[in-house]
């Protein structure tokens, strides 16, 4: 069985910048993950990349071959690859270990993982070939400055969520950056009351109905929940590694080591 993170979320969310920091975190431990890129459009990385979308397709030359622009290049390249899951990423695949912990970084377009059908069904590959699989969705703090934003970010990710039909977990990345946390932790555990003061006093009164509604499917099903993650502190890494861990079922099934002492001369 082999375990992987499938890192999806807006562009510019630090997707690629979560997989490199997680690559140095596991680095120190002496834990080995395997980062994969699925971006086609991606040319600088801080990591070590174990496999490339860029050998079976890269965006420029779809861009100048096809005369698509980046949006339509990038659905093109990522349903090139739902076309070759069978032979290219199947053959990658196969240089993998039973219990290797691979990491796909994949492209920003939030399409992809709301409504087109390329990564369920990449998903649903993975899963035929025996791996656990779990969602990580990054969402740029700096974008929570209010609840409509808040509600948008809640509203995206539970798309990916019913889009996949995956373990998920949430994050606030860029914490570092944050300048007043306070801010912040208002909606790290949110009540259902105060979002929807705050969203009528910013939208119009028409929209009550829709504003309750809203604030409800975040109190009541608790399905979007945001782990703060500050890449300062080696302990935020671990206890979001720790939580993704656990909704993949990583090391469950490892062999108990004992170890062996020589008997005592009498």
């Amino acid at each position: 069985m082999g375990y992987a993170q499938l890192v999806i979320g807006p562009a510019g969310s630090g997707k690629s910048t979560y997989c490199s920091s997680l690559y140095r975190h596991c680095e120190t431990m002496r834990r080995t993950v395997h980062i994969v890129n699925l971006d086609p459009a991606a040319e600088h990385f801080d990591y070590p990349v174990a496999t490339d979308i860029r050998e079976l397709v890269c965006l420029d030359d779809v861009m100048e071959e096809s005369g698509l622009g980046p949006n339509g290049a990038l659905i093109y390249c990522m349903e090139m690859l739902e076309d070759n899951m069978d032979d290219w990423l199947a053959d990658e695949l196969e240089n993998y270990m039973d219990d290797d912990y691979l990491v796909f970084d994949c492209p920003g377009q939030i399409e992809l993982f709301s409504h087109v059908p390329v990564l369920r069904n990449f998903v649903d590959h993975l899963k035929r070939k025996n791996f656990n699989v779990c969602v990580v969705y990054l969402l740029d703090s700096q974008f929570i400055t209010d609840v409509t934003k808040y509600i948008s970010g809640c509203m995206a990710s539970l798309s990916a969520m019913v889009q996949l039909e995956l373990p998920h977990v949430n994050i606030l990345s860029k914490m570092d950056l944050v300048a007043k946390k306070s801010d912040i932790e208002d909606y790290l555990n949110p009540e259902a009351r105060v979002l929807l003061s705050e969203l009528n006093q910013h939208m119009a009164p028409k929209f009550a109905k829709l504003n309750k509604a809203l604030a409800e499917l975040v109190d009541e099903y608790s399905m979007v929940n945001f782990v703060p993650l500050d890449l300062r502190k080696e302990s935020s890494m671990q206890y979001l590694l720790s939580l993704i861990d656990n909704c993949i079922q990583y090391g469950e099934d490892a062999d108990v080591k004992v170890r062996d002492f020589d008997p005592e001369d009498d």
